[in-house]
């Protein structure tokens, strides 16, 4: 808050707005969200996400890792499949610096709200799985 609005007693909507509906925030040490932006629904990086999810191994994986995912697919943004308001989608990729419209982005976000991975459509996703197998966090378990 700048010195002029708290002595008024006035906040600043527009920053804490977006701050409010990040739903990365409502993630931190729960989850690791894995954030895939992509321009369309026909993407190959969400065909491929999407496919790994259905092998009973890398959706264990999944599980057991306590990922999240959210998708934005032209602007739309999605938590494990369901529908997020338009504010948390913007508030999302504002907190990544990503464009909603991709290029075809993978982000591996850490349960302490740390940017682990930021890859383009080549992402290796078992390798994803490696990358969070190293972390502190999971070797304390």
């Amino acid at each position: 808050m700048t010195h002029a609005a708290m002595a008024f007693g006035l906040a600043l909507p527009a920053a804490s707005a977006v701050a409010d509906a990040n739903p990365l925030v409502a993630e931190r040490w729960k989850t690791r969200p894995v954030v895939v932006v992509v321009p369309t629904a026909g993407d190959a990086l969400l065909q491929r996400v999407h496919a790994a999810l259905q092998e009973p191994a890398m959706r264990e994986g999944f599980r057991e890792r306590d990922m999240a995912l959210y998708t934005v697919v032209a602007g739309q943004g999605r938590r494990n499949g369901k529908d997020l308001p338009a504010s948390s989608t913007t508030a999302l990729l504002a907190a990544l610096d990503l464009p909603p419209e991709g290029p075809a982005t993978f982000v591996l976000v850490g349960k302490d709200g740390g940017v682990k991975m930021k890859e383009g459509a080549d992402v290796d996703l078992r390798a994803v799985f490696a990358e969070i197998d190293r972390m502190p966090m999971r070797q304390q378990r």
